[in-house]
């Protein structure tokens, strides 16, 4: 798992070096989900990088009936993460990404029990690894590093460290 995670680190690094003037000028979460995808695609060569993916297979993503996070876009609480990697046909699920901007002021509850059910093996969509990141204009202000359905504390404090080595958080 910390091979792809240093290509996260890698694609964050590409974004922070490459994407200024979307940050300073305080664009929205959407524009910076689309860039930062962009820049995972180079690492991650051989997957295919989606944003909002609502698909599994042939079948719409959905969580099982009585969770707390809504299917219905229209509220804008979906379940489709920000960012997958993914092989779309087999379906191959790797990595869910989820993005906050630093002046987002929303619970992080809403994402973080997304991450945990997009990597809960016991849901027929589960994602090998989550990565829950808030984007600061300068660095990433906070990571967490979901497996298995939840925060994995081992590999998000070693995320955090590999970010802050490459210069891309305070830790």
């Amino acid at each position: 798992m910390q091979t792809e995670l240093n290509k996260v680190v890698t694609a964050l690094a590409e974004f922070y070096g490459q994407e200024t003037f979307l940050l300073e000028k305080d664009a929205g979460e959407r524009a910076l989900t689309h860039r930062l995808a962009v820049h995972l695609e180079h690492p991650f060569a051989g997957w295919q990088v989606d944003c909002d993916y609502d698909r599994l297979g042939e079948r719409t993503l959905r969580l099982p009936h009585g969770t707390i996070i809504s299917t219905d876009d229209h509220l804008g609480k979906s379940i489709y993460p920000d960012i997958v990697v993914h092989q779309r046909e087999i379906p191959n699920n790797l990595l869910a990404v989820e993005v906050r901007k630093f002046t987002n002021h929303q619970p992080l509850e809403h994402d973080q029990h997304k991450l945990r059910a997009l990597t809960d093996p016991h849901l027929w969509f589960a994602y090998w690894i989550g990565v829950f990141v808030t984007l600061g204009k300068k660095q990433v202000t906070m990571s967490e590093v979901y497996t298995g359905g939840v925060i994995d504390p081992s590999l998000s404090s070693w995320f955090a460290g590999r970010l802050k080595d490459a210069g891309l958080s305070e830790g």
